[in-house]
């Protein structure tokens, strides 16, 4: 993922705005300087800001939803990998019948790969992991089911789900959600301290505007 940009001090990010100039160049104005956006972007390098928290549980908090997520994001890279695979098979296979045959191959093979893992999961392991789906896919978890098999299988699991507080409806919203803002987070300090494997997301997040958003409603 090339998010490509700079991540200032947390006391920095509230002091910064954007302009566009009349050659349509995108500008950061930070701390009243004005510095072009090509000026800092940088092919897979993001500085961090130092982790700080307001409270003990604050931390706590975090480091429960960093061991969490670290656990599961394999699972929903593995499952955008097999996916991606299945579908550019699919568009070389012009037989209808053999289309099925093959979906039904793969949908088999995807099952048995993660059915036993899965169920090993805690409630909230699950429901990062529906996020992280969605993120890794651009498709949520129910209309990967409801394509991949039907309309009553996808709704058969999102209402089991539904008994243990996971809904595979949801969606992966960082700018929207507390929660899915600090699971990027992790996501980027594990990708460059190689804890974790970098993958493209299905949908373009830019980490510098994530970080300026919620500093700024915090402020």
């Amino acid at each position: 993922m090339l998010f490509g940009v700079f991540v200032f001090a947390q006391k920095d990010l509230g002091h910064t705005d954007k302009k566009v100039d009349s050659t349509n160049t995108l500008y950061y104005i930070i701390e009243g300087d004005t510095i072009p956006r090509e000026f800092i972007d940088l092919e897979e390098v993001v500085l961090l800001n130092k982790l700080s928290f307001n409270t003990k549980e604050d931390r706590k908090r975090y480091l429960i939803l960093r061991r969490k997520t670290r656990k599961v994001y394999p699972y929903a890279k593995l499952a955008s990998e097999r996916l991606n695979t299945m579908y550019r098979r699919l568009e070389e296979i012009e037989n209808k019948g053999d289309k099925r045959r093959y979906t039904k191959r793969i949908q088999k093979y995807i099952e048995e790969e993660f059915s036993e893992k899965l169920k090993k999961l805690t409630r909230t392991e699950g429901q990062i992991l529906v996020k992280l789906i969605h993120r890794q896919t651009g498709i949520t978890a129910f209309d990967l089911v409801k394509d991949l098999r039907t309309g009553w299988r996808a709704f058969w699991y999102n209402t089991t789900a539904n008994m243990f507080d996971i809904s595979i409806k949801k969606e992966y919203k960082p700018f929207e959600v507390k929660e899915d803002y600090l699971i990027e987070d992790i996501l980027e300090r594990s990708f460059q301290s190689n804890r974790l494997e970098r993958q493209k997301p299905a949908f373009p997040i830019d980490y510098f505007d994530l970080s300026t958003h919620w500093n700024k409603k915090t402020e």
